[in-house]
């Protein structure tokens, strides 16, 4: 896997944030989903301010096909969603302002983690592709944490090759239906 995503226009972003194995698959399975340094750092900010966020990407139109992030719980998740992944946004960068206990409400050595869910007939459109979550400077979508930031999320796709492809089929994501919380 690349440690970049391309761009439309030409340019490029760094994945800093990867997906973690699904239990019992190997460290080295390709992550269904990624994200940016752009992404990452909106969602530490987020999670400063609202405490752990999920995410969930939907098959709708206009501001439904946007990557949707709510505080952790507050989206009900259906039977028929998908367990993309789990990102793993690792240890705050030193002087981050992110090490205050009390405030984040996590200790220091418990890295936040954030779930990404899709619908299901969504992800059955992008099964063969690796979510890239990024954010770029405009206005968040509906009720999006990151709406008043000046900031939003978007999602991007990186094709997987047939050998990540093959490898990805011993280990099917989980749906909503089979979640044990």
């Amino acid at each position: 896997m690349d440690n970049v995503c391309g761009l439309p226009s030409g340019g490029s972003v760094r994945i800093v944030a990867r997906a973690l194995p699904p239990e019992g698959a190997p460290a080295d399975l390709p992550p269904r989903v990624v994200a940016t340094g752009p992404a990452v750092e909106l969602l530490r900010e987020l999670i400063g301010r609202h405490g752990p966020v999920m995410f969930h990407q939907s098959g709708g139109c206009c501001d439904g096909s946007a990557p949707m992030c709510y505080p952790d719980g507050e989206f009900r998740v259906g039977q028929r969603d998908v367990l993309v992944g789990e990102l793993d946004l690792g240890p705050a960068p030193v002087g981050s302002g992110d090490d205050d206990d009390e405030v984040s409400g996590r200790s220091e050595s418990a890295a936040p983690r954030v779930r990404v869910w899709i619908s299901g007939s969504q992800f059955e459109t992008w099964k063969h592709t690796q979510m890239v979550l990024d954010a770029i400077p405009g206005r968040g979508s509906g009720f999006s944490l990151e709406n008043p930031t000046g900031k939003r999320f978007l999602s991007r796709a990186r094709t997987f090759d047939p050998g990540e492809l093959a490898a990805l089929e011993e280990f099917p994501p989980i749906p909503g239906s089979e979640l044990e919380e």
